[in-house]
């Protein structure tokens, strides 16, 4: 994603809706990743991290900046998604990389369950 750009983001309630409505559900511990088939040219992305799984806005940005890299990263593969990562639970600051791996693992899982064979 480049910055500044709002391409990649998922914006309006309509949108955030359509995903948790239509899209499927993949689950690890810290993590849930809901996945719908992009309604635009290029799919896009939103974050769901409350503040009662992490109370400090600081730890919510923090954990956030981290699944943008890791975003960016599966990015070609990921284009034809809009997403949804969601936060379950919190974690104290030890375990934001057990998030950032668990988050890169459902990705994976994802792109591997819808492409063709």
């Amino acid at each position: 994603m480049v910055r500044g750009t709002r391409r990649y983001r998922l914006t309006g309630t309509g949108a955030f809706e359509r995903v948790f409505r239509s899209g499927r559900r993949s689950e690890g511990e810290y993590v849930q990743l809901v996945s719908a088939a992009a309604a635009s040219a290029c799919g896009r992305v939103g974050f769901v991290i409350g503040r009662k799984a992490l109370p400090l806005a600081v730890d919510r940005n923090r954990v956030r900046r981290m699944l943008r890299v890791a975003l960016q990263r599966a990015r070609p593969a990921i284009d034809r998604f809009d997403l949804i990562v969601r936060l379950k639970r919190g974690a104290p600051r030890a375990d934001f990389p057990r998030i950032l791996s668990e988050a890169t693992a459902l990705l994976a899982a994802v792109v591997l369950e819808t492409s063709p064979r």
